[in-house]
């Protein structure tokens, strides 16, 4: 067991980015955790006042509860202005902003910003991959900027 403990750790360690919010349980497991949708809370770290709430399935039972199960790829994603939007930085056409493993090794949700530029409209895509074949399964949103504020690109 010596040998998987850095493992989790990594897997745990991945997660921190995420602000929990709620969950609601869809299959009772007998032992260990049920499996349930969690929700998440993402602030995005180059752009002020924008966050996602990002929905996934999460696998409960034994495996679960010790940290070796592999979550579904469903995942749903919707990004809102909580507040003024500020871009403190140029931005990227396209870059990562958060990822966070769903597996112990294999498997990664991720969350993707994309600039349209000619709608002045931040695009964000949600999707899942694994080290040897992704998944198709994916959702996408868009946060408006007033047109005052452009979007500044690299």
């Amino acid at each position: 067991m010596r040998y998987h403990l850095p493992l989790i750790v990594l897997a745990i360690g991945a997660t921190a980015q995420a602000e929990p919010i709620g969950s609601v349980d869809t299959v009772f497991k007998l032992i260990g955790p049920d499996h349930k949708i969690v929700v998440d809370a993402y602030d995005d770290p180059k752009v002020g006042g924008v966050t996602c709430y990002v929905s996934r399935a999460k696998t409960g039972g034994v495996k679960g509860a010790l940290g070796v199960a592999e979550d579904k790829s469903d995942a749903s994603i919707a990004c809102r202005a909580i507040g003024p939007i500020s871009v403190s930085q140029a931005l990227p056409q396209q870059e990562e902003v958060f990822n966070e493993r769903i597996s112990l090794i294999f498997k990664k949700l991720r969350i993707v910003r994309m600039v349209d530029k000619k709608r002045n409209t931040l695009v964000y895509l949600t999707y899942s991959d694994r080290l040897i074949e992704g998944s198709p399964q994916n959702s996408v949103t868009a946060v408006p900027v007033d047109r005052g504020t452009a979007i500044p690109l690299k």
